[in-house]
């Protein structure tokens, strides 16, 4: 008689808009159980754990004995702590994006999850988005790269800049693509609805000699994700929201337009999916604490040189 497999035991500490997602999906998996639900409104709790089947517990210590494995999509002033204790009692997490508050304290919790063994992923979703599979090696080495990361007023994470809350995606990536140090970073801002910034703009330039123009809005009428890559052997036009793109290539000396077939796929299912593979066969993770980190740190640079500039309110 064959033995069945072990499901891992997943859980989420933060249940609002995002971490319900995260309990969701996890319900939904094959190699894994839904297994505990932990917010501080313990009726938030209750009602996600039913929906989903779910256990609401009364505090992380208790939600500690019933996980394997959890995401962590509190805000962010509470990854740090948060993170840290489920690592030390043997949980291995995914933490949302940033990572951290500080790069000091995203620093300790990759030295803490490399020490206690415990797998640290990071929520940068984008890199789960199956349009980035285009750019691969037969697109060549990155010159310039513009970025546009455009929303309506969110009424959510507004306690940080839209440099935190929304370029860092498009960091992260820059920084996965590039693979380069940066030679040097401008970066301007504008706070309209916020104490912090809401528009903003940054230009990073890089050893290599590519260049990255980032521009992320969180003050737009529309909505819109896209990234545009040129390098040395094409240029790619990438939509993130509709998963679409085009190459274009020089050809018998012409510019020929290809359009792309991408295989549209919920990018935080695939994220999680990719999570509790690690978490079970002990991987590396797509985007690990390390590289959330290294994205944090640019992220803190230009957040510091939006408001060193000082940024001018509009009125």
């Amino acid at each position: 008689m064959a033995m069945k497999k072990k499901k891992l035991r997943a859980g989420v500490v933060g249940v609002g808009s995002i971490g319900r997602n995260h309990a969701r999906i996890y319900a939904s998996l094959a190699n894994a159980e839904l297994a505990a639900i932990y917010d501080i409104d313990r009726g938030v709790a209750e009602d996600t754990a039913r929906k989903y089947g779910a256990r609401a517990v009364a505090s992380l210590e208790e939600f500690a004995e019933f996980t394997d494995a959890a995401s962590v999509a509190t805000p962010t002033s509470f990854h740090h702590s948060i993170a840290i204790y489920l690592m030390e009692r043997g949980v291995d997490v995914l933490v949302e994006k940033p990572i951290a508050d500080t790069p000091a304290e995203a620093t300790e919790m990759v030295a803490r999850s490399r020490g206690l063994g415990r797998v640290l992923q990071v929520g940068h979703i984008e890199r789960f988005n199956p349009v980035l599979d285009l750019i691969g090696s037969q697109t060549g080495i990155p010159r310039f790269i513009e970025s546009h990361r455009l929303s309506p007023y969110p009424n959510r994470s507004t306690e940080i800049g839209v440099v935190m809350d929304l370029m860092i995606h498009d960091i992260e990536i820059v920084l996965h693509l590039v693979k380069s140090p940066i030679a040097s970073i401008d970066a301007v801002g504008v706070p309209v609805l916020s104490k912090g910034e809401d528009i903003a703009n940054a230009r990073l330039r890089f050893e290599n000699g590519c260049v990255a123009n980032l521009t992320a809005s969180r003050i737009s009428p529309e909505k819109m994700r896209k990234l545009r890559l040129f390098s040395t052997e094409a240029y790619l036009s990438l939509d993130y929201q509709n998963q679409a793109g085009e190459i274009y290539r020089r050809e018998n000396h012409q510019i020929t337009r290809h359009k792309v077939v991408v295989a549209k796929a919920e990018p935080l299912a695939l994220e999680l999916e990719a999570f509790v593979t690690c978490c079970l066969t002990r991987g590396t993770p797509k985007v690990s604490g390390g590289e959330a980190a290294a994205a944090l740190e640019v992220a803190d640079r230009i957040t510091q040189l939006v408001h060193s500039a000082g940024a001018i309110t509009l009125v």
